[in-house]
């Protein structure tokens, strides 16, 4: 028995010590050998779902495991309140092992902040936010783009000149939105005017239905959203009115209501954000793409869009790309009638990221 035992033990010492000499051996040979995958976590607001915002994201979660393949692992956590539990969720995921954190909503900034502070090794990205470290990216999209577009879509149909707006959060993402949809609007028809519910929540069905019903009730033909679920287009389906959707695709929720959808394509982002890592040359940048990286996508067009406003749609969807426009174009005018912007002048990029007030056409108070 004593013979076994010590046989045993040889053989668990040569098996240790050959496996801890095997990457030695192979890089003497030259000889590839695996590499441990860069385990990322990522952390959403809502539930993944099959459109809208966290969608999204999960989508482009996936491209990034299809493009760079074992070389990464991801994993992600949905539904995480904005606020302490955030901060519990980063923190569990760095103890599973993620050298890399994604964190994909305004209201993670201040947890995101303490965490990196807290752990110069791991690489963080945080979606929206403006508050930066070593560690620590910040990333956004010139969103407002696309929704300047789909204002001058709702400008032109529109036939009770009353258009609603679904909203979330009163922050400049949002506003930016809010404002760049109804400039587009007026544009193309001065007596647009955009009447705006707050929901104050991401992702809440039943509050978005209700409101969009209110909007509906007050004579707007034309809906439009800052939140992560399909209740808004489903709405105007049900009326009979027509609705842009936000983020993602909404179209198979209103394949009557969706004139078009104002979508991301974070991939773009996040596979060349992964692979500097991985080559060890990423840097904390404060990144604000839109329609011409390829991150802010107008989706196709509705049957039902006249040929020469779809033209028109196109040539300012070419200008923007080229950057020969920008939606805040001058003149531009706040609810009073103030002069935010003159003419033919392009608004200052620090109003632009800091906005907290509604331009000239919007109908009611701002929270």
């Amino acid at each position: 028995m004593r013979r076994s035992w010590c046989w045993l033990l040889f053989v668990s010492l040569l098996v240790a010590s050959c496996s801890k000499a095997a990457p030695q051996e192979a890089a003497k040979a030259g000889k590839p050998f695996a590499a441990e995958p860069l385990k990322i976590g990522f952390i959403y607001p809502s539930p993944v779902g099959d459109v809208g915002w966290t969608y999204q994201h999960d989508v482009a979660r996936r491209k990034l495991e299809q493009e760079l393949g074992p070389a990464v692992k991801t994993v992600f956590v949905e539904n995480v309140p904005e606020g302490p539990d955030a901060e519990r969720v980063i923190r569990q995921l760095i103890t599973d092992g993620c050298k890399m954190i994604v964190t994909t909503s305004f209201g993670y900034m201040e947890p995101t902040v303490k965490v990196a502070k807290d752990n110069p090794d791991v690489v963080f990205e945080h979606a929206t936010g403006y508050k930066l470290a070593k560690n620590l990216g910040v990333y956004q999209t010139r969103f407002y783009e696309g929704a300047y577009l789909l204002g001058m879509i709702a400008g032109k149909l529109t036939k009770t000149n009353t258009l609603g707006f679904v909203g979330s959060h009163p922050i400049p993402e949002v506003l930016r939105n809010i404002n760049a949809f109804t400039h587009g609007a007026r544009s193309v028809n001065a007596k647009a005017q955009l009447k705006v519910i707050w929901v104050n929540s991401w992702y809440d069905p039943g509050r978005e239905r209700a409101a969009a019903e209110t909007l509906a009730n007050l004579g707007a033909d034309m809906l439009y959203q800052g939140t992560d679920s399909p209740a808004v287009m489903q709405v105007a389906e049900a009326k009979k009115i027509h609705a842009f959707g936000q983020d993602s695709d909404m179209g198979k929720y209103g394949p009557t209501a969706q004139l078009t959808a104002n979508t991301l394509d974070w991939s773009v982002y996040y596979i060349p954000k992964v692979k500097a890592v991985l080559a060890k040359t990423w840097k904390s940048e404060d990144t604000k793409w839109g329609m011409k990286e390829g991150i802010v996508v107008l989706a196709p067009l509705h049957a039902s869009v006249p040929p020469d406003l779809k033209a028109m749609v196109e040539a300012k969807l070419a200008e923007i790309k080229a950057g020969t426009f920008a939606p805040f174009t001058g003149p531009v005018k706040d609810q009073a009638g103030g002069v935010k912007v003159g003419v033919d002048k392009p608004i200052a990029e620090s109003e632009l990221w800091s906005m907290n007030w509604y331009v000239e056409g919007v109908d009611g108070k701002l929270p």
